[in-house]
């Protein structure tokens, strides 16, 4: 990849900021990584990690810490912090982090006000949260990762129960990034052909896929990273193609398939079937009421 970029702040330098990071400094299509933590001392430790890398592997990108206020001439935001709170959650897991972690997403969002530059939002529950960052900074290009990451499992998973390679795997997983999430059976396709879905299997290994990754090493970090470098590369011009991403559109906040053409986006909702429609709608509800709760972090912004 030849072409570059300014600089990209990446905010939080817990699992999955570490990663995103050190994927943009191996990568080496932006100038610079810049790397905010609710402890200088983690930002500080993460960027003399990231400068002994790049010396090592012959990157150009340059690592400091920055203060989040300090990001708006970024080209983009990677924002991926976690407030303090212990999830004693068994069902809804992600949506369990939504008042501990509101409060931090609107202080971010309010120190970045009038950004005008791509905001990538990983902190769960991602769906609402990206709702109120764009709300609260009135970015007007925020996206939130999470039904990549969840397409990519259902096309893993796809993949595995009927003994095909992965690459020839079509289908999305879209609505929210959580219990849910919608299948899109009725379109998924193996070598452009209809398949009849285990769907019984496909979802619990769905729900056995996170679970392990946790059970094995604490939470999960090279799959969302993974999920945020190509929502750039993406959103930022430098490849052409869909991404699943959660998207305001036409005033919900779901995840979608968006098409981006030289970093221009254009929501591609596939064709459901009514079962498949009545999800959806569910999962919009869901996040509606989710937004609604946190709407009160929005007084005083802007």
């Amino acid at each position: 990849m030849s072409a570059r970029t300014g600089p990209v702040g990446v905010i939080g330098a817990g699992a999955v900021g570490q990663t995103v990071a050190a994927l943009l400094v191996a990568a080496g299509w932006c100038e610079e990584v810049l790397i905010a933590s609710g402890s200088d001392r983690s930002a500080a430790a993460l960027v003399t990690d990231l400068q002994e890398m790049a010396q090592i592997v012959g990157s150009r990108v340059r690592a400091q810490t920055a203060h989040p206020a300090d990001m708006r001439d970024c080209a983009a935001v990677v924002v991926a912090p976690r407030a303090k709170f212990t999830n004693t959650a068994t069902a809804d897991v992600r949506m369990a982090g939504l008042e501990a972690n509101a409060p931090l997403i609107a202080a971010l969002a309010r120190s970045l006000t009038g950004y005008e530059g791509t905001a990538v939002v990983v902190t769960n529950p991602v769906d609402p949260l990206t709702w109120l960052f764009a709300r609260a900074s009135g970015a007007a290009r925020v996206y939130g990762v999470g039904s990549a990451t969840d397409t990519a499992r259902y096309r893993l998973a796809l993949a595995a129960e009927l003994a095909v390679p992965v690459e020839s795997v079509a289908g999305h997983v879209i609505g929210e990034h959580g219990d849910a999430a919608v299948l899109c059976t009725s379109t998924t396709r193996i070598d452009g052909h209809h398949v009849r879905v285990p769907v019984r299997a496909v979802r619990a290994e769905l729900s056995a896929r996170p679970r392990r990754i946790n059970a094995g090493i604490g939470r999960g970090r090279c799959g969302p990273a993974g999920a945020v470098l190509h929502a750039l590369t993406h959103s930022l011009g430098l490849v052409d193609g869909p991404v699943e991403l959660s998207i305001d559109h036409q005033g919900a906040q779901l995840g979608l398939p968006v098409h981006f053409t030289a970093g221009h986006p254009a929501v591609r909702l596939p064709r459901l079937d009514p079962a498949e429609r009545r999800l959806l709608a569910a999962a919009d509800h869901k996040i509606h009421l989710a937004c609604k709760t946190i709407s009160h972090h929005l007084e005083g912004a802007r």
